[in-house]
């Protein structure tokens, strides 16, 4: 009998690239979300009737009962870059909401709990989302020891909402923003590697605790808008920006909607977000994972002048 397997915000970035593998394992998929509309696109990955799209907010801790019930896996993969509203809070998402979809979870006897956490998730950090995903994380363990915790660097692919975010702020802006000088080291990882991390946890019970999952390789936050420049075959100055002029600014910029920096991410930003080589990685889940190279100038062509085939004008 196929699994039934709940993806908590499978309509998202990570979540359509997990969907799309549990699809191919013959597993039936609820999708719960807030915005269903955006669920039913991902009915096609599936045979018919395969993904069930259901509304669920576990920020309000509404439609989790349905979905959790009879389940055999929760996939939790909810989570916000910047705060929205009261009901769109780091703690309201992150930290409550990740404990009450663990304790509906457990209320109905699902075996089996994952959880989307991030690199540098910390009680301890200046950053309200570290600690959140922090928080997260101690609500789902208490619950489910035998969890699976996956705490990716940043997440790269089609649709990411990093280089992608740089290569179009190129596109109008004089100069993309170094801050802090540019030096905090990353190791990006690409979004296929992710969705193979988790569905590996769904088909191997064997994974369990925390993982830290970065790519092959590390770079600075300068070599990342050095490439995505390259990339996209844009130019615009890198201008380095000083921690405290950065943070000045995203105390403002970031109560707006959208905003490029806020605050809390400019906190983020102090810390290098590498694994800290105290938990097993894409290694021992047997992914070798894709280099930012190999994978990121295909989709950001389009940022280039004339568009994807911009290079082919005057050939």
């Amino acid at each position: 009998m196929a699994q039934v397997i709940t993806v908590l915000g499978g309509s998202g970035f990570v979540g359509r690239h997990v969907v799309q593998r549990l699809a191919k394992t013959g597993a039936q998929v609820r999708l719960g979300v807030r915005n269903i509309e955006l669920a039913k696109r991902l009915k096609p990955l599936g045979d018919v009737g395969q993904i069930v799209p259901m509304t669920v907010d576990i920020a309000r801790g509404t439609g989790l009962a349905a979905a959790m019930a009879g389940a055999d896996v929760v996939i939790n993969l909810v989570g916000i870059l910047a705060p929205g509203g009261s009901n769109k809070s780091f703690q309201a998402v992150q930290a409550e909401g990740a404990q009450r979809a663990a304790e509906a979870a457990k209320a109905a006897g699902v075996p089996r709990f994952i959880q989307m956490s991030a690199l540098g998730a910390d009680a301890d950090s200046e950053s309200e989302y570290a600690q959140t995903k922090a928080a997260g994380e101690a609500a789902v363990l208490a619950l489910y020891p035998d969890a699976a915790i996956f705490r990716p660097s940043i997440i790269f692919g089609p649709d990411d909402g990093f280089f992608n975010k740089f290569a179009a702020m190129a596109r109008t802006a004089p100069a993309l923003p170094l801050i802090g000088g540019g030096a905090t080291r990353f190791q990006p990882i690409f979004v296929g590697d992710v969705a193979d991390a988790i569905v590996k946890a769904v088909t191997d019970p064997s994974v369990r605790g925390i993982y830290e999952i970065g790519g092959p390789k590390a770079y600075s936050f300068k070599e990342l808008m050095q490439f995505t420049l390259t990339a996209s075959h844009l130019s615009a100055l890198l201008l380095p920006v000083p921690f405290p002029v950065a943070a000045f600014i995203g105390l403002f910029v970031g109560m707006l909607p959208g905003a490029p920096i806020t605050l809390d991410q400019v906190k983020l930003l102090k810390v290098d977000n590498l694994p800290s080589g105290k938990f097993p990685g894409l290694k021992e889940l047997g992914i070798a994972g894709a280099t930012v190279e190999a994978i990121m100038p295909a989709y950001l062509a389009r940022f280039q002048p004339g568009g994807r085939f911009g290079s082919l004008h005057g050939a």
